[in-house]
């Protein structure tokens, strides 16, 4: 009897000191990867949206593959046009959209609802001269040379009557006028658009003192290629464009507009604009996903997609071939031709 009552108190000892060496519940290490249900992604229309939808669709992937290595987890990249530069930064402001692909002009308009986070680069021109007439060759401009934060904006004529007249004064040396640029029929962008329309006005200004507000004869086309398309036709005289627009729609110059001869051969750059800081990727800051953190991940996630071959083809759409980081003080000048076309108009 001895002996039982002396193994069950030893049972009861066992128990109870197993049961204080039982280790307490630990919880799971904590999970940093945050959550975005949805990244919206703005492209200005710059190309024809249907043209931007289709080549930035692989963006999609290569976002969410890359962000999550940073320890983003999105659930979906929706990338939209917008019907206007403005509207893209206007919904920047509002925070509906976190990343929108949008030029200098466009950004320090802006930037009361966005910040910069990125500068695009590209290769820089074999033409980079003042003087329009040293790009009128007849030969394809090339864009061979190193990486360039920035661009010129061209005022190019075209084939018709009045712009072959005045591509004509530009290569024989002749003075341009003021009633030169008043007589013609002008083709430009929206009035954010940097090259499009902020630049070739402070080029006017400079050189005839008037600016494109004063023009009465010129139409806002909705893209860069409407604008070539009408330069074909002959509907407009001179338009405005970035300085490789004519190699983007070479091309096209015969196969969709209906021009015989070549772009190179058919067109003149009549004027040539400042050079302007490249496009931005700016981010919104009245969205509770954007914070500093996310601002530094997108950062990386856009440098790192553009060394791939596949980032490359994607970003192509907009002639960027990488990106490096910016601060809001690389766009004072862009803010400079913002304020001297505010106290015209």
């Amino acid at each position: 009897m001895k002996k039982l009552l002396t193994i069950a108190l030893m049972l009861v000892l066992a128990t109870s000191l197993f049961a204080g060496c039982t280790p307490e519940a630990v919880d799971p290490p904590a999970d940093d990867t945050t959550t975005i249900e949805k990244l919206v992604v703005y492209f200005v229309p710059s190309r024809e949206p249907e043209e931007i939808v289709t080549a930035t669709e692989p963006l999609k992937e290569l976002l969410i593959n890359e962000l999550a290595t940073m320890g983003y987890e999105i659930g979906e990249v929706d990338i939209q046009v917008g019907t206007s530069y403005e509207a893209v930064g206007e919904a920047l402001s509002a925070g509906t959209a976190h990343v929108g692909l949008i030029p200098g002009g466009t950004y320090v308009l802006y930037d009361d609802g966005c910040d910069v986070i990125l500068t695009a680069t590209r290769a820089g021109l074999n033409k980079d001269s003042d003087v329009a007439a040293d790009w009128n060759d007849g030969l394809p401009t090339t864009g061979d040379g190193p990486q360039v934060t920035y661009y010129k904006g061209l005022i190019v004529a075209g084939p018709s009557e009045k712009g072959q007249a005045i591509a004509a004064k530009v290569n024989n040396g002749e003075a341009l006028t003021k009633e030169d640029m008043m007589g013609l029929n002008w083709g430009v962008r929206s009035a954010t658009s940097s090259s499009g329309y902020i630049y070739p006005s402070l080029w006017l200004e400079d050189q005839f003192g008037i600016t494109l507000s004063d023009i009465t004869t010129k139409v806002q086309t909705d893209s860069y290629g409407s604008s070539v398309a009408q330069l074909a036709s002959g509907m407009i005289d001179v338009a405005t464009f970035y300085a490789d627009a004519r190699r983007d729609y070479a091309d096209k110059w015969n196969t969709d507009f209906g021009a015989d001869g070549s772009i190179w051969e058919q067109t003149n750059v009549v004027g040539v604009t400042e050079g302007i800081y490249n496009d931005t990727i700016s981010v919104t800051n009245n969205n509770a996903d954007m914070t500093p953190e996310f601002k530094a991940a997108l950062q990386d996630a856009f440098i790192n997609i553009a060394k791939t071959e596949e980032g490359l083809a994607v970003i192509d759409i907009y002639a960027h071939e990488g990106y490096q980081k910016a601060v809001s003080e690389d766009y004072d000048g862009a803010r400079a031709a913002q304020e001297f076309l505010k106290s015209i108009q």
